[in-house]
């Protein structure tokens, strides 16, 4: 099975965009805790009276009643990779991360993700693609894929 990375990697960003644009009615960049809810729903979660009471708790008190993209992409992130960790199951899914992280460390860096492209999907690259690849992949910057930023990009349907 042959995987787009970059096409996978865009399209969870814009996923999680639009259903953010989509609630932020007075187009300031924030969500309201109180329009949270109903933007998990649209994206097809159906949190529970007790998981929306502790989301709109935590945006109360520490984000001051508004959450930004970045706290929207925190809270989305783990309850996609959890949809995904049950749908193909974990084993699996570090199987296939196993495939790019070849030394073992638990990430994947530049020179795993180019020697996997290049592998495992016989892709090869112009200059810059590799980076501009790694970049919309590693969601905390830190240079690096890791299990949760790999689960996250398989996420995308």
């Amino acid at each position: 099975m042959k995987f787009e990375i970059r096409n996978l990697a865009i399209r969870i960003r814009k996923k999680l965009h639009e259903a953010f644009k989509e609630f932020d009615y007075d187009q300031d960049g924030y969500l309201n805790y109180k329009d949270v809810a109903e933007c998990m729903r649209t994206m097809g979660y159906m949190p529970t009276e007790m998981e929306l009471l502790e989301i709109v708790q935590q945006i109360k008190m520490r984000m001051g009643g508004l959450m930004d993209f970045d706290d929207f992409i925190e809270l989305m992130g783990p309850r996609m990779m959890g949809e995904t960790v049950g749908m193909l199951g974990l084993k699996e899914l570090q199987s296939a991360f196993l495939q790019f992280d070849t030394d073992g460390d638990g990430i994947i860096n530049q020179e795993e993700l180019k020697e996997a492209l290049k592998t495992l999907l016989g892709e090869k690259l112009k200059k810059g693609e590799l980076e501009e690849i790694l970049k919309e992949l590693d969601i905390n910057a830190d240079g690096n894929i890791d299990f949760e930023e790999f689960v996250m990009m398989l996420s995308i349907r």
